[in-house]
């Protein structure tokens, strides 16, 4: 047991110098034995623990072994703590030595939390192979891009061979689709060593329908009577909830100490039931913090009991999604009123008290939520508190036809989109392909057999009449069907082609990012934020000179006043360093700005002293 893990007893295949030690909880199971071998298997008893744990060890045992536990004399199943299934998850668990791969990025230490680019990505969809192996090769274009570290969408292996990672039930085994444990090693390490941190995103409010053994080892693994939207929830508060809460902050640090990854990112946080006096986010916090990891958090809430406070009284993550800012802009740029959506104006006014805060409700009644307040206040937080987006997995995924936001506006307004994300004082995230403008959709995908794919592919069109979402959309994509994850693949050709233009504008935009909002823009007294009918505005202080982030939507009015944050002294002017319509647009480098807008448009300025 790690002794900064005082409530963590470690499960699984534990491979040794003398052998390999067996442990799993099962509460209430009579005999517990492990058949080791899926020729002429060995079966070795394993003894009772206390609090109802297992274990056994064998002096014979070595990495490679096949395993299965055997209860109560009964059919066999996979481990819950498996490091590997390398036939599925309904298959054999495999022992896994983490010693055994030498790593290459060793002098790699991990980075504090301070609002770093992201880059999301689905390691099957992100490259023609979909493997970790594959992933290595486009790294180099993510550090060039200017991103600093990479998000993989989650890990656990999940039946079949194609899923998005949030139906995983095998939590400890890195999906053997994508390939062996070592090489996630290799693509961590590869990662590390061109200065990318690593954030693994993580679902520990349910398990998926299908491969899920847990209730064949205990039924205390599952909440009594508390459910989420995709299952039962898991029990972190009930009778014998200790060898849960154990079972999970073990897998968190499973990642963290055996693969090295950098933070986690934790699903859907508001959908995670406890009512213990300690929470359990609080305790997974205090795990991950004390390894010098972060946490960011995806939860609907607006709220500060997730986040670390300045009077250290929430959860203590480093940062959350703020999913305000996405929906904010989206009714801006597309006028969609579905859902959710109609909750948000989408006006300059709107934006810039969303930026102006980082959340958009701070305790205002919701609509989306019957009028329930939804927030809390949060200018007391760090801009590094806020990771802000313009498309991520869920708002592509979520469209019947998985279509990015470069598909459904124009050029002009989605390099102003684009602009107004990387030049804000907030944590950007771009999701995998839109930094090229991709013309991949991403689908919803999943590869289940018999009946549950049936049910799958029905439940898909069913989803959309229910949410409100894609009104009138009736020819969904099955996502059983292979075409469906072919489709959502990146097509890296397109990248050097079409895609050019679209990509030197991110490259740009994320250099003044690491050049001057990095780390002022920490510091919300060095800058502000404005909007009138026409324009945002976002200003900034630097030593200098100041810098101004103007966004427009539309042809601004020839004899309109500019917004009262642009002022400046007599003597002074606004020239432009970058601009989004790039080569398409008049306006240059350098060049005094005309203080109005063709159509839609951001621009990057300067302030500085007129020349005569």
């Amino acid at each position: 047991m790690n002794s900064k893990d005082p409530n963590v007893i470690p499960v699984g295949a534990l491979v040794t110098v003398s052998g390999v030690t067996y442990r799993l909880w099962a509460p209430g199971r009579s005999s517990v034995g492990v058949m080791i071998g899926d020729h002429d298997p060995r079966l070795i008893a394993l003894a009772p623990e206390p609090n109802g744990y297992w274990s056994a060890h064998d002096g014979e045992g070595r990495a490679g072994d096949r395993y299965r536990f055997v209860l109560d004399g009964g059919p066999s199943a996979p481990d819950p703590a498996s490091r590997w299934q390398p036939d599925g998850v309904h298959g054999y668990s495999a022992c896994v030595d983490p010693a055994a791969y030498v790593w290459k990025a060793d002098g790699w230490s991990r980075p504090q939390w301070t609002g770093q680019v992201i880059y999301e990505l689905h390691v099957g969809a992100f490259t023609d192979a979909g493997t970790f192996l594959a992933a290595i090769d486009k790294l180099d274009h993510v550090r060039a891009l200017g991103a600093e570290a990479i998000e993989l969408m989650p890990l656990g292996d999940f039946p079949g061979n194609r899923n998005w990672g949030y139906d995983g039930v095998a939590l400890y085994a890195p999906a053997r689709c994508y390939g062996t444990p070592d090489d996630l090693r290799a693509l961590v390490d590869a990662a590390h060593f061109r200065g990318l941190a690593v954030i693994l995103d993580v679902v520990y409010n349910h398990l998926g329908p299908v491969g899920n053994y847990l209730p064949e080892f205990s039924s205390r693994y599952f909440h009594a009577t508390e459910s989420t939207p995709w299952g039962s929830a898991l029990n972190l508060d009930g009778e014998a909830s200790a060898g849960v809460r154990s079972f999970l902050l073990g897998n968190a640090a499973y990642w963290l100490d055996e693969f090295r990854v950098d933070g986690l990112r934790v699903d859907a946080t508001h959908a995670i039931v406890d009512h213990s006096p300690r929470h359990f986010l609080s305790e997974l916090s205090a795990l991950v913090h004390a390894r010098g990891a972060f946490l960011i958090a995806e939860d609907e809430r607006n709220s500060l009991e997730i986040l670390h406070t300045p009077e250290n009284a929430g959860a203590g993550f480093d940062a959350a999604w703020s999913d305000d800012f996405h929906h904010q802009l989206r009714v801006a740029l597309t006028g969609n009123r579905e859902s959710y959506f109609a909750s948000y104006p989408g006006t300059f006014a709107a934006l810039a008290d969303t930026l102006g805060h980082g959340w958009f409700y701070r305790g205002q009644p919701y609509p989306f939520w019957r009028g329930k307040p939804r927030g809390a206040e949060c200018t007391h937080l760090s801009p590094a508190a806020f990771v802000l987006c313009i498309e991520n997995h869920d708002q592509v995924g979520n469209r019947a036809g998985g279509e990015r936001l470069e598909h459904l506006v124009s050029p002009a307004a989605y390099g102003a989109a684009a602009v107004l994300l990387c030049l804000s004082p907030y944590s950007p995230l771009l999701f995998m392909g839109q930094e090229w403008a991709s013309s991949s959709p991403f689908l919803f995908f999943t590869d289940h057999e018999g009946e549950r794919g049936k049910q799958v592919s029905e439940g898909r069109k069913k989803e959309f009449e229910q949410s409100g979402l894609n009104a009138g959309v009736t020819d969904v994509p099955d996502p059983q069907d292979l075409d469906t994850f072919q489709r959502s693949k990146l097509d890296w050709s397109r990248r050097d082609e079409k895609g050019a233009a679209t990509l030197e504008l991110f490259r740009a935009c994320l250099r003044e990012r690491h050049h001057w909002l990095t780390p002022s823009a920490r510091a919300r007294d060095r800058w502000r934020v404005a909007a009138s009918e026409e324009m945002l505005v976002v200003r900034y202080s630097f030593p200098d000179g100041d810098r101004a982030l103007v966004f427009a939507l539309r042809p601004t009015s020839p004899n309109a006043p500019l917004p009262s944050l642009l002022e400046k002294p007599e003597d002074h002017g606004w020239f432009v360093t970058l601009d989004s319509e790039g080569g398409r647009s008049p306006l240059q480098p350098g060049a005094p700005w005309p203080e109005r807008f063709e159509g839609a448009q951001a621009v990057w300025l300067h302030l500085r002293r007129m020349t005569s």
